[in-house]
């Protein structure tokens, strides 16, 4: 076991914390959701609400999430995915971040944790597919974090999923998202429309767009911290870009009516038409890796 790795608790849950060189992170077994990550003498690279519950069952507002096998409202995806998911009031964002998953692996230089999402037949609906589902967490001197899907049954599989990573910004009015330039994407706020992206993104509203065909690296340009997040993915090309401002702040769970100021989610996705299909016994891995550097 990792020497940096240690349990603790956080109200109701059962949590992972390590550290290793200068680095601190945190995450729960619920969901296998890394709640946080910092560099020492650095603003926190995620973000977490400072109103989050951590109650069994429920999903925690910060961190990362990880949605699976559906991103968001089911009814918003794709026919394959939906025709595969039948079951009544089916949660946003899917069926296992807010349910336990299981340390399986871990290993020291660099730190590794690998969790397992084990299916419980009587908290998942039978069309659950036989997927075998593990996040492995590796810390050296950036943050990996990979999500690996394995169909173990006889049948092909569709499926949407996220990395639903909320990062931590000084002032989302001054953020830069590069890395989009020309890359479609389908406005939420614009009734589902298309759209194709012109130069780097800047947050002036209420901001939820699905991006597709996307390289491999964008960056979270934050001047005021004069600090630049990169994130180099693979396994995706596609990722959502969300920010509820000023009039949803005040609607939603587990956050403050000032907090959309200091985050910004870049979600690391396979969605739309990026979605992803598994034939029987196929693997695929989705992986981001997140890097600070000075502005």
């Amino acid at each position: 076991m990792p020497t940096g790795l240690t349990q603790i608790t956080r109200g109701e849950l059962a949590c992972w914390q390590v550290r290793h060189r200068g680095q601190t992170l945190v995450i729960a077994e619920q969901g296998a959701q890394v709640l946080e990550y910092r560099l020492d003498n650095e603003p926190p690279v995620l973000w977490l609400s400072e109103q989050a519950q951590y109650h069994h069952g429920q999903g925690i507002r910060g961190g990362v999430p990880v949605c699976w096998p559906w991103f968001g409202g089911l009814a918003f995806n794709p026919e394959t995915v939906r025709q595969q998911y039948t079951q009544p009031d089916p949660p946003a964002h899917g069926l296992v971040r807010a349910l336990p998953w299981t340390l399986v692996h871990t290993r020291q230089s660099p730190e590794q944790i690998e969790l397992a999402f084990q299916p419980d037949p009587d908290s998942l609906p039978e069309s659950c597919p036989a997927v075998q589902l593990t996040l492995k967490i590796i810390l050296d001197n950036a943050l990996t974090l990979s999500l690996a899907n394995h169909n173990q049954g006889e049948e092909p599989v569709a499926l949407t999923q996220a990395l639903h990573s909320y990062f931590a910004v000084s002032d989302i009015r001054q953020v830069t998202l590069q890395g989009l330039d020309l890359c479609p994407y389908v406005d939420a706020m614009d009734n589902w429309h298309s759209h194709r992206q012109s130069g780097p993104l800047t947050f002036r509203e209420e901001t939820d767009r699905l991006y597709l065909q996307l390289g491999h690296t964008l960056h979270i340009d934050d001047p005021e911290w004069q600090r630049r997040i990169t994130l180099s993915v693979s396994g995706s090309e596609s990722a959502v870009v969300w920010n509820p401002w000023i009039d949803k702040s005040q609607r939603l769970s587990q956050f403050a009516d000032d907090a959309w100021q200091r985050m910004v989610c870049i979600e690391t996705a396979r969605v739309l038409d990026n979605a992803l299909f598994l034939a029987a016994g196929e693997c695929h891995d989705m992986s981001v890796r997140f890097v600070t550097s000075p502005l």
